[in-house]
């Protein structure tokens, strides 16, 4: 669900010095910026793996010219309807309220936790100048990371609208997994004053969840906000960093999560032996198809994550793991002819008992919802599926693409 802000700074250009190179390493009218970053590159370009190929651009901006960038970005990359639209699925699911004004929401939490940031369209680092110096090489080494991931793996291909919203949750894992790591092994060999490698510190991962934990509960507007747009704000960092150190585990070398390591959907980052393992678990694309010619105004996948929190949010944290045996998922938002909406939710799965543990589980939990619902299992071109339907929605044919292992 959290899956916007990612690119242009038009509204972040404002007159300052001309820029100043610094090495062949950093372009930046701030001295003091330029030199940090230019000490810090060649060591975290060889933590990462990956070279650099043009110098790193960086900058300092207000907060209120954040605020302004934030305001850009939410009208270019979520125009009105599909807020509209993502609200009302994701409402009809029990997960916000049908009244929630998402846009206001994101802002909120973006204004919050934004300290800086590294713009893939302009290919520049930003710095927000109201940080404490104390703090300036932790925010440049992570935004550093994602300057260097960058020149590589092209950021914005990655996590580009039209993949879909499970596949662009699990490159931003990817993406922010891999920061993190590096970033928390960078300091503590810092603090530590000798040489670190996070693969051998046991629960390394589980360290972090703490630490993100406790920092959201000393977040207002995190805390405030739903459930999914919690989890999908802290899901990269957590899930990313679990799923990057299994790959690292499991390859030689630490290849960074690009090109083959790239993980393509949320079930790869849950269970990384999944994709890092002997074989991979490709996911299946789901397509619905109208029968009678009525169409969804808005038609997406929530991906095992979302359908992990679906679970949580109306059985408890116990049944999570209900989500596992997921291989594929597309719903479709329905306009009604009184003006409400309806939905559909299809999903296939591994084998038939992970299915029907998963109908069995949710069924009784579909009187919450606000909408009359059923669910059901069913055959799908010969996979175990189910359908789960809210409302009143016109009849819907599915079809699959994939899923095969490699």
């Amino acid at each position: 669900m959290m899956r916007y802000i990612a690119a242009s700074l038009a509204l972040l250009t404002v007159a300052c010095e001309p820029p100043k190179q610094t090495g062949a390493l950093v372009t930046s009218s701030d001295p003091e910026l330029a030199r940090m970053a230019a000490e810090l590159l060649p060591d975290l370009a060889a933590r990462a793996g990956l070279s650099l190929t043009r110098p790193v651009r960086i900058e300092r901006r207000t907060r209120e010219e954040l605020e302004r960038y934030l305001e850009f970005k939410l009208e270019e990359e979520l125009p009105d309807a599909d807020a509209e639209a993502i609200t009302a699925t994701y409402a009809l699911l029990g997960l916000v309220s049908a009244d929630l004004d998402l846009k206001a929401v994101l802002k909120e939490v973006y204004l919050e936790q934004v300290a800086g940031f590294y713009d893939p369209d302009s290919t520049m680092l930003f710095v927000i100048d109201d940080q404490p110096a104390a703090l300036q090489e932790t925010l440049l080494v992570h935004e550093l990371v994602h300057a260097i991931q960058d020149q590589t793996a092209d950021l914005d291909a990655i996590t580009d609208s039209r993949l879909g919203n499970d596949r662009r949750i699990a490159a931003q894992a990817a993406i922010e997994g891999h920061a993190t790591l590096i970033m928390l092994e960078f300091l503590m060999e810092r603090r530590q004053r000798r040489s670190v490698d996070v693969t051998e510190i046991p629960n390394f991962t589980d360290q972090i969840r703490l630490a993100l934990a406790a920092s959201q509960r000393q977040s207002p507007a995190l805390s405030a906000a739903p459930r999914i747009i919690q989890e999908s704000l802290l899901f990269p960092y957590i899930g990313g960093a679990s799923f990057v150190e299994a790959l690292w585990k499991a390859r030689p070398g630490r290849p960074a999560p690009f090109g083959e390591h790239l993980p393509l959907s949320t079930e790869h980052i849950l269970h990384p032996e999944s994709f890092v393992g002997e074989s991979r678990d490709m996911p299946t694309e789901v397509h619905l198809e109208a029968v009678d010619g009525v169409g969804p105004i808005y038609t997406d996948a929530l991906g095992e994550l979302e359908v992990r929190i679906l679970l949580e949010t109306h059985l408890g944290a116990a049944s999570m793991d209900l989500s596992t045996g997921w291989d594929g998922d597309r719903y479709g938002l329905y306009e009604t002819p009184d003006g409400g909406r309806s939905l559909v939710w299809v999903s296939v799965w591994d084998d038939a008992g992970s299915r029907d543990r998963f109908v069995a589980a949710l069924r009784p939990a579909l009187g919450g919802l606000p909408a009359p619902a059923t669910l059901r299992a069913t055959d799908i071109e010969g996979r175990p599926g189910a359908v789960l339907e809210i409302g009143a929605p016109p009849a819907t044919r599915a079809t699959l693409d994939g899923g095969a292992e490699e």
